[in-house]
């Protein structure tokens, strides 16, 4: 009886480390054709996102103080062409502790902070991997924002679009915490330099949405 005791604990124990445990899985997209010749240069224009826990987690551009980080399907982010995939490790961290700490992260990328040569959705998955796996995502998925200004001369009209104009609005999702979601966002009629260095989610077929991540709020400290 004593034997079979132990033996039920440990099931128990091997169930619950299965269930916090998550693969931390690099997605990469293209952002434009040209990828097709350049990768194998080791250079193209690309975004990237985080998987863990079933979801996706990338960073995009709007125009207000507020989280742009957002989750979306695994390998399905609107308005890309998804290309491969890399696993960075495993971590051993329930959901809702996730959930929490990807809250604390959104807090630090703001949609107006995003910025194609020194803040971008690369930028945003580089940090998230070391942070939970110790790791870089590979080189080559950067590459042209740090070769500068070349990226912005590189990237197609196309690319170069405005941001979002329109406040997320918050709802409530499954989890009982709190995400906003927004369809594809209308481009605005003028866009200045600052809007070209941009680059935000947009479905071809107008019928994805992304939800975006509220960021955790900070806590008021007495005097």
């Amino acid at each position: 009886m004593g034997t079979a005791k132990v033996s039920d604990s440990s099931s128990g124990d091997q169930i619950a480390r299965n269930h916090n445990e998550s693969d931390v899985i690099l997605n990469v997209y293209d952002l434009t054709p040209y990828n097709n010749y350049t990768y194998w240069f080791g250079l193209g224009i690309y975004h990237s996102g985080i998987e863990v826990h079933g979801k996706e987690y990338g960073f995009g551009a709007h125009d207000f103080p507020i989280s742009g980080v957002f989750e979306v399907e695994p390998r399905s982010c609107p308005g890309f062409i998804y290309r491969c995939s890399f696993s960075l490790g495993r971590i051993n961290m329930p959901s809702s502790e996730f959930r929490t700490f990807i809250e604390d992260v959104a807090s630090e990328y703001h949609g107006d902070t995003y910025h194609l040569i020194s803040k971008n959705c690369n930028h945003f998955t580089d940090d998230m991997a070391h942070r939970l796996t110790g790791k870089s995502i590979p080189g080559w998925v950067n590459r042209m924002a740090r070769l500068g200004s070349l990226c912005s001369c590189l990237l197609p009209e196309s690319l170069q679009v405005t941001t979002v104009k329109e406040l997320p609005e918050y709802h409530d999702i499954e989890d009982g915490t709190e995400s906003a979601s927004t369809s594809t966002p209308r481009v605005a009629p003028e866009i200045d330099d600052t809007d070209q260095e941009k680059h935000l989610l947009s479905s071809k077929d107008g019928s994805s949405e992304i939800a975006f991540i509220r960021e955790a709020q900070a806590s008021c400290k007495m005097p």
